[in-house]
């Protein structure tokens, strides 16, 4: 399961707001440059919240936010996976299967925007929205198994990281 009924309906009422799920503008430069390198316009904008990502590119591109209602159907495999400030909301008993999904839709490579810090928005339930945070290690440690990592960057609070998809076996 990658989200519970419960967290979900809680996710979807943030969501509602107009101001949850409005950072993957901040991917653009750097989605674009890597699909310029990968001479590819297929994205999959990962939990893309408001779809910010879209706008801010200038180009149709697939969308999957399993909170809101018309972007929640299956996710679309692509070249480029863009997943940004979605991971640490992920409930923990559900990371391991979001982070299986993140790889089998991934063809070529994911940029994967985490941050570790505490969130300013809270769920309806007064829990803090990231449900994870933790460090550069503890993230890399579970990504390893499912991509390699090319490039990590970012600031204390907040990581960036490009990885090529790992076939399993």
């Amino acid at each position: 399961m990658k989200i519970t009924p419960e967290y979900l309906a809680l996710n979807r009422e943030l969501h509602a707001r107009g101001t949850y799920g409005v950072s993957g503008a901040r991917a653009a430069p750097t989605a674009l440059e890597l699909a310029n390198m990968l001479g590819t316009r297929d994205i999959l904008d990962y939990g893309c919240g408001q779809r910010l990502l879209e706008r801010t590119l200038g180009f149709p591109i697939h969308n999957y936010d399993p909170c809101i209602p018309g972007l929640d159907s299956t996710a679309q495999l692509a070249d480029l996976v863009v997943c940004t400030d979605v991971l640490e909301h992920v409930e923990p008993a559900c990371l391991d299967e979001v982070l299986d999904d993140l790889q089998n839709l991934t063809l070529k490579v994911a940029l994967l925007v985490i941050a570790n810090r505490p969130e300013k928005k809270t769920p309806a339930d007064g829990r803090n929205a990231h449900l994870i945070q933790e460090g550069r290690d503890w993230w890399l440690a579970r990504l390893a198994p499912r991509f390699t990592i090319h490039q990590v960057a970012g600031t204390e609070s907040e990581l960036v990281i490009v990885a090529k998809r790992m076939n399993r076996a």
